[in-house]
C-alpha cells in the first residue's frame, strides 16, 4: 500500500512540475494553474479508494486547464486514473473506449494543424494515452477477473470434495455395519444396540465434522482414528504406518476414501495400508483383495487424484495383478 501512495505522488509531482507549472507561469496566471495543478495531483493520488470520481476530476482539470492555457499534460494524470477504473470494472462492450477516441478524434480534426500552440499534437497525445490506458486497463481487468473465477471455482470443487469424503465415508460405514448385523442369523438385542449405537456415533461425528468444516474451522482427521473406524466396519485391516511425524490433510483424505472405497465396493474383504516417509515424501499405498476395479473412476477416485494434485503430489490406481484393487499416493511431506 504504501508503494503505491509513493507510487502515485511521484506521478502527481511529475505531471504537475512538466506539464502544470511552466505553462500556468508563462500565461500569466500561477494561482489558477496551481489550483487545477492541486486538484489534478489530489485526483491522482486518491484515485485507487475512488477512480470513477478521481477520472472526472483529473479529466475536468485537466482539460479546463487545457482550455485557459494553463497547462500542456497529454491526459496522462487523466489517464493513470482511467487505468485503475478500467481495471476494476472491465467491460465487455468498447461503446465507452468508442465515445472516448470519437469525441478525441473530433478535438483532433478542430484544431488546426499548423497551430503554434501544438494544441493538435496535444490533443493527438491525448487520445493515444486514454486509449492506451483504457485497453490496457480492461485487458489486465479481464485476466483479473477470470483468475478470480477459476479460484472460486477451486474453493468450490475442494469444499465439494471434502463434504463427498466425510459423508461418503460416514454413510460406508453406517452401510457396512447395519450389513454385518443384518446378515447375523442370531443377531439379538445387545447386538443390535451395539450396532445402533456405533451408527449414531458415525453419523453424529459426520455431522458435527461437516458444521465444522462450513465454518472453515474443521481440523485434519488422524490416521489412528480412521483405521479405527475402518475395523469397526468389519474391514479386515493390516496397517503398517511408518511415519516420522501426523499427515497433512490431504494425506488423510487419500487414506479415508480409500478405506472407504473398499467398505463400499468390497466389504468383507481384506486391505492393508502402507503409509511412510522416503526421502522427503509420503508414500502411501492401500490394496484389497476384493473383486478389482471393472468401471470408470467415480467422483472419489478422481477427487483423490485432484486433491494430491494441489499438493504437489500424484495418485495412482490399479488392478493389481494379484488379486484386487490398489491405489498409490505421493505427496510432499
Amino acid at each position: 500500500m504504501l508503494r503505491r501512495t509513493l507510487l502515485d505522488t511521484a506521478v502527481a509531482v511529475f505531471v504537475t512540475a512538466i506539464f502544470w507549472l511552466p505553462a500556468a507561469h508563462a500565461a500569466g496566471s500561477p494561482l489558477s494553474g496551481v489550483i487545477l495543478a492541486v486538484a489534478t495531483g489530489a485526483a491522482v493520488v486518491l484515485h485507487r479508494r475512488r477512480p470513477g470520481l478521481a477520472t472526472l476530476v483529473a479529466a475536468a482539470a485537466t482539460g479546463l486547464g487545457a482550455v485557459l492555457g494553463l497547462c500542456r499534460d497529454p491526459m496522462l494524470a487523466t489517464a493513470w486514473c482511467l487505468f485503475t477504473l478500467a481495471l476494476a470494472r472491465p467491460v465487455r462492450h468498447p461503446l465507452p473506449l468508442l465515445v472516448v477516441l470519437a469525441t478525441g478524434l473530433g478535438v483532433v480534426a478542430a484544431v488546426p494543424t499548423g497551430d503554434p500552440d501544438g494544441l493538435g499534437r496535444q490533443a493527438l497525445l491525448s487520445v493515444v494515452a486514454l486509449t492506451v490506458a483504457w485497453l490496457l486497463g480492461t485487458a489486465i481487468g479481464r485476466q483479473v477477473a477470470a483468475a478470480r473465477e477459476a479460484e472460486r471455482a477451486q474453493v468450490h470443487l475442494a469444499l465439494a470434495r471434502e463434504v463427498h469424503d466425510v459423508v461418503g465415508h460416514a454413510l460406508g460405514v453406517i452401510g457396512a455395519e447395519a450389513g454385518v448385523t443384518r446378515a447375523l442369523p442370531d443377531a439379538g438385542r445387545d447386538e443390535m444396540r451395539d450396532t445402533l449405537a456405533e451408527i449414531e456415533s458415525h453419523a453424529r461425528a459426520a455431522l458435527t465434522e461437516v458444521q465444522t468444516l462450513v465454518r472453515g474451522l474443521r481440523a485434519p482427521a488422524r490416521l489412528d482414528d480412521l483405521l479405527s473406524t475402518a475395523r469397526s466396519a468389519g474391514l479386515v485391516l493390516d496397517a503398517r504406518v511408518r511415519l516420522s511425524q501426523p499427515l497433512g490433510p490431504a494425506a488423510c483424505r487419500i487414506v479415508q476414501e480409500s478405506l472407504s472405497n473398499v467398505v463400499r465396493h468390497a466389504p468383507g474383504a481384506a486391505c492393508r495400508v502402507d503409509v511412510r516417509d522416503k526421502s522427503g515424501w509420503v508414500e502411501i499405498a492401500v490394496r484389497d483383495d476384493g473383486p478389482g476395479f471393472a468401471g470408470e473412476a467415480g467422483f472419489g477416485l478422481l477427487g483423490m487424484r485432484e486433491r494430491a494434485a494441489l499438493a504437489g503430489g500424484t495418485v495412482t490406481w490399479r488392478n493389481h495383478p494379484r488379486g484386487g484393487f490398489e491405489v498409490r499416493a505421493r505427496l510432499p511431506r
